[in-house]
């Protein structure tokens, strides 16, 4: 192996686990919690001072997939036996949308982890399991902290589970990156890993390409690995850097001059 092919233990050690005590915690971390029994995560972004801003939906609502997944996936805002809110946060049963709430009530009891930014393709592969890691950059804490309370101010939008969820928002502050491609999903890690996962059973192809279970069963996962990568936002190409400011105050325009720019940049080569 190569001295370049080599991975560092930092990196051996992400691909096991992404599990970090919270004092290790610091401001502007994108952080995420399981739920379900390890069903999907919900996603955040850590504020400092024990505090998190998250974008979710109404707890106990059905995020409303018109899938089968609607029988197994709620929303994932804050919630407390009736009568006992929690003295930091209050009753957050019936908020919706970008929120703040203490660690303790983003986690409801599960365990922390911290989604890594930065990573090389051989770790985004390594670790099978999407909404965990990106190959794209972070931007500085304090352009992370300014979205991400700007978002709180002014909202982000309609919840939507492949195009605009908890991870599509916090990777949005931590990178300031946006998709203009109406027929694909946001920059969630979670809703592409799924897509990839059926694209890898449903793909007809695959059966031309071997006739043994193992041989489709290799060829299914590397279907679902090249999926995944190519629709990773540090990889994808429909991808914008929009300041939050224009994302709030003037959303309407920002698609067509992304369209605008993008066939500018074909046009040049780029």
């Amino acid at each position: 192996m190569s001295e370049s092919s080599r991975w560092t233990m930092p990196e051996m050690a992400g691909i096991l686990s992404n599990k970090i005590p919270q004092d290790e915690l610091k401001p502007g971390d994108h952080i995420y919690s399981w739920r379900n029994a390890y069903l999907y995560a919900h996603h955040g972004i850590y504020v400092g001072d024990g505090m998190v801003i998250h974008f979710t939906r109404a707890a106990g609502q059905e995020i409303g997939t018109g899938t089968v997944l609607d029988r197994f996936i709620f929303s994932s805002s804050p919630s407390h036996p009736s009568g006992s809110p929690c003295p930091r946060c209050g009753d957050q049963s019936r908020t919706e949308g970008v929120i703040s709430s203490c660690l303790e009530c983003f986690l409801c009891g599960g365990e922390l982890y911290l989604f890594k930014y930065g990573v090389s393709p051989g770790v985004f592969i390594a670790k099978t399991r999407g909404g965990t890691c990106t190959i794209a950059p972070s931007d500085p804490p304090e352009h992370v902290l300014h979205r991400a309370k700007f978002l709180l101010q002014n909202g982000f939008g309609v919840y939507n589970i492949f195009k605009n969820n908890c991870e599509d928002f916090a990777i949005y502050c931590k990178t300031g990156l946006l998709v203009f491609t109406n027929v694909s999903v946001g920059r969630s890690g979670q809703a592409t890993s799924f897509l990839a996962a059926t694209t890898a059973i449903v793909s007809s192809p695959l059966r031309f390409l071997t006739t043994g279970v193992s041989g489709l069963a290799a060829v299914g996962f590397g279907v679902y690995c090249i999926s995944r990568y190519v629709s990773d936002i540090g990889v994808r190409r429909d991808v914008m850097k929009i300041p939050v400011e224009r994302l709030i105050l003037c959303p309407g325009p920002l698609e067509s001059e992304a369209a605008t720019i993008t066939d500018t940049s074909k046009e040049k080569g780029l």
